[in-house]
């Protein structure tokens, strides 16, 4: 069932929110084994507060538009009492004291959150093998990786354990773990969904946003989360216009570009390519018009971002230094303590863009390096404002592959760099952007296709998604999900 149809039976007392939940938690204990999409299933918290949703319909209450619904969220969330790890040993065991934004609005519209899902460490990576908890697997495939960094929140949707999940996005990790997994995932605009209680990886970068297995369920959760809060600065003032508002709308009449600077970037793979064709085709059939479209400073998206999102990480991680909270290892000195500290409790891959972002930042190579780079985004905002004078949407492949093998990119971290070059150029723009499944490669894999807006063009960028999804080739079904449905494993 979609999120929508659980939440009007909730609501309407057709079913229970506890035995929806309890349906949840049971595929969670049935294949999580196999996928380790969660770091931690909160199943007590979350019969606590189904029974509270029940209890709002009982006494003849409106439970809110995501009644009953089980949500997972990214263990980068504030959880109020909740460990909130980021899949980092530095840490370990530690219960923010509040929630965050994001969460408090869940749970105001009546979804239950279920567990904490899995994730590359601080959110860097692609593949969510950085994970100090060990890495989540592929549910169309386990000897494959979901993407990343928000693989785990990728990978319970594909699993079918929740219907909704939420992750972050700094330079593609919302969308393209949803290509790779074969569901919906969306990068709202910078500061239309609060930010307040993400631990923070890169902060002009970071933004939250939905996994949904619809872009109508996308879109549903999308509405919830967004709007002012004044808990966060970088929030924008006022609520962005719906986006459920034109999903039936269809695609006539708009003016849809194609980015060649990302559809042919090198390391597109062939297949991804020929859905992206493909999804072209029935764009124009839809009564789209096509044409080839130009974002040139787009080609320099991946240098300027791996200067300006490690520059920040440099200083947004400079907290985690054993006397505040986390974990803390002793030492002779101050000194001592903070080396033992961030030594032992960061992993490789989050040492190796603090020392890059440190370097970035230092006297003598700021302006030759992070200046440089913001120069950069200025010339891609301004690249992308050319090209939306032309055209409503962008689109472009999302991820330059299909899943690949675990293991298999982890000793090259400029070949998983790579994975992101289609979805950067949205980030570096604060512009929103969505992955939506369109058919399968070669090795029978989810591809995405990518629909970018310009800032605060949620409702059209859904529309289209919504065209998108409607004339895709039959989605595969994941090794869990065809089990729970009778399949054979």
């Amino acid at each position: 069932m979609s999120a929508a149809e659980i939440a009007a039976d909730v609501a309407a007392g057709r079913r229970s929110a506890l035995e929806v939940v309890e349906e949840s938690l049971a595929r969670i204990a049935g294949a999580e084994a196999d996928v380790h999409a969660f770091n931690l299933v909160t199943a007590e918290v979350a019969r606590e507060q189904a029974a509270a949703v029940d209890a709002v319909v009982a006494a003849g209450g409106h439970p809110g538009p995501l009644a009953g619904v089980p949500v997972a969220l990214k263990d980068n969330l504030c959880t109020r009492g909740i460990p909130t790890t980021c899949s980092s040993r530095i840490l370990a065991g530690w219960l923010p004291p509040y929630d965050a934004t994001v969460v408090g609005r869940l749970r105001a519209a009546g979804a239950v959150a279920v567990g904490k899902t899995n994730l590359d460490e601080f959110a860097m990576g692609s593949s969510t093998e950085h994970s100090a908890w060990g890495p989540t697997r592929n549910p169309h495939d386990l000897d494959r990786v979901p993407g990343g960094s928000s693989g785990g929140s990728a990978a319970a949707v594909a699993a079918g354990f929740v219907p909704l999940a939420l992750g972050s996005d700094t330079g593609g990790s919302i969308r393209q773990p949803a290509a790779l997994c074969g569901v919906v995932g969306v990068k709202p605009t910078y500061g239309v969904v609060s930010r307040y209680g993400l631990i923070a990886f890169a902060s002009s970068l970071d933004q939250i946003g939905p996994f949904a297995t619809s872009v109508a369920d996308a879109a549903l959760l999308f509405d919830v989360l967004a709007g002012p809060d004044p808990l966060d600065s970088t929030c924008l003032g006022d609520p962005p216009p719906s986006a459920s508002a034109r999903l039936g709308a269809g695609v006539e009449g708009l003016r849809i570009g194609v980015v060649e600077e990302l559809a042919g970037a090198d390391g597109i793979a062939p297949d991804v390519r020929a859905r992206l064709d493909d999804a072209i085709e029935a764009l124009v059939k839809a009564g789209a018009v096509v044409d080839s479209a130009s974002v040139p400073a787009a080609v320099y998206g991946l240098s300027a971002y791996y200067l300006i999102a490690p520059a920040e990480a440099s200083s947004n991680l400079a907290r985690y230094d054993g006397v505040r909270y986390g974990v803390r290892r002793d030492g002779v000195d101050i000194g001592a303590m903070y080396n033992a500290t961030r030594s032992e409790g960061f992993g490789a891959e989050v040492k190796r863009r603090i020392m890059l972002g440190t370097y970035a930042l230092s006297a003598g190579y700021f302006d030759a390096y992070y200046g440089q780079a913001q120069r950069v985004r200025t010339l891609i905002l301004r690249d992308f404002a050319a090209a939306y004078a032309d055209f409503d949407v962008l689109i472009s492949p999302t991820a330059p592959g299909t899943a690949f093998a675990l293991g298999a990119k982890t000793a090259d971290p400029l070949t998983m760099y790579l994975n992101d070059i289609c979805t950067i150029p949205s980030n570096l723009a604060g512009h929103p952007a969505l992955s939506v499944p369109f058919g399968t490669g070669d090795d029978g894999l989810p591809v995405g296709v990518q629909v970018l807006a310009p800032a605060l063009g949620e409702t059209v960028m859904f529309q289209v998604a919504a065209a998108l999804e409607a004339a895709a080739p039959p989605a595969p079904v994941s090794l869990p999900r065809a089990a729970f449905d009778g399949g054979v494993r």
